[in-house]
């Protein structure tokens, strides 16, 4: 039985450039990662360093060359979070292109956001 959810793997270009918008931008923190020279290079980011779920951003050319077969498309990911205003607000600020911030009825606030490969991610404030 699956009990809960570990990891997403997000397949980018450029794992240094992404990894760098998620915890300079976003506020997350590397949690783990390998050698950069590793043919395989993996990022392990989250919200913090306790989080039970993490990112792990995966080099889409590496992965493709291992399994062609695979669909290297971003997952569509939610996240939940506080104060939605004001990380709205901080988003903008710095620059992270941002949709509306609207009212969802029956889930509660939420925006998106794109990462520097033009991959959305939403926050929901419930």
């Amino acid at each position: 039985m699956i009990n809960k959810i570990g990891q997403v793997m997000i397949y980018v270009n450029d794992q240094e450039a992404v990894a760098k918008f998620w915890t300079e931008k976003v506020g997350f923190v590397i949690k783990s990662e390998n050698a950069a020279s590793d043919a395989e290079r993996w990022i392990e980011i989250a919200p913090t360093k306790d989080a039970a779920t993490t990112f792990v951003l995966q080099d889409k050319v590496a992965v493709a060359k291992a399994q062609p077969e695979m669909n290297l498309g971003t997952p569509s990911i939610l996240l939940y979070g506080d104060n939605l205003d004001a990380m709205y607000e901080d988003f903008k600020a710095k620059g992270i292109t941002v949709g509306a911030l609207v009212d969802v009825p029956n889930m509660g606030r939420v925006f998106n956001f794109a990462d520097p490969e033009n991959n959305y991610f939403a926050i929901l404030q419930k």
